[in-house]
Parts: C-alpha cells; structure tokens; sequence
C-alpha cells in the first residue's frame, strides 16, 4: 500500500508498526514521524482510520484491547464489500459488528 509518493518513513514501516503506534507503544519521535507520514499519505492514513476504528469497536463491544481474530475478519470483510460497491453500508462505525454473533447491540 502506497501513494506512489516518496516518505522520509516508508509505508511498510508504517503499516508494520501501526498499533504500535495505535497503542502509543512506541518512543514520541517514532508517533511524529508516523503522524507526518499520515499527513503526506492517504492509503496510510485510511489503512489507520480503519485500524482505529475496528479497536474502539472491539474496545466497545467486548471490553478488552485485544481484538479477537474472527470479529476482526468480519469487520474487515464487511468494509472490503462496502468499499467495492458489492455491499451496502447497514449501520455507521458506532453500531458497526452489532449483527455479529456474540456482540451486543445497544
């Protein structure tokens, strides 16, 4: 994944370390070079929207950070069929998962 444009911080890098990043994980000069390259990148800074979105979803619905793997899959796998026009968009990122098996709806 990449712009096609040049970053002082490659985007495997990024991509590689996001919740790291996402965790605050990581030394703040590491955090600036990540939040320049968000602002230089827009795959990146997608790829990172949707990251953050799925942890406070699962962080919502399940009470814990660590997001187990089947509920990522089907998240991701639903935003993969919006995003291709195969699908339509049920519910916005705050409801998003309610349908799935052993998550609540509020």
């Amino acid at each position: 994944m990449s712009c096609g444009e040049p970053h002082e911080t490659d985007c495997a890098e990024v991509l590689d370390h996001l919740y790291e990043f996402l965790d605050r994980e990581m030394p703040d000069s590491d955090c600036t070079k990540f939040e320049v390259h968000f602002e230089e990148c827009s795959p990146c800074l997608e790829k990172y929207g949707l990251e953050q979105a799925v942890k406070k979803l699962v962080k919502r619905c399940c009470g814990q950070d660590d997001v187990p793997a089947d509920l990522r899959s089907k998240v991701m796998g639903r935003i993969d069929l919006i995003r291709s026009g195969q699908a339509v968009p049920e519910h916005d990122v705050s409801t998003a998962g309610a349908d799935l098996p052993g998550v609540a709806k509020e």
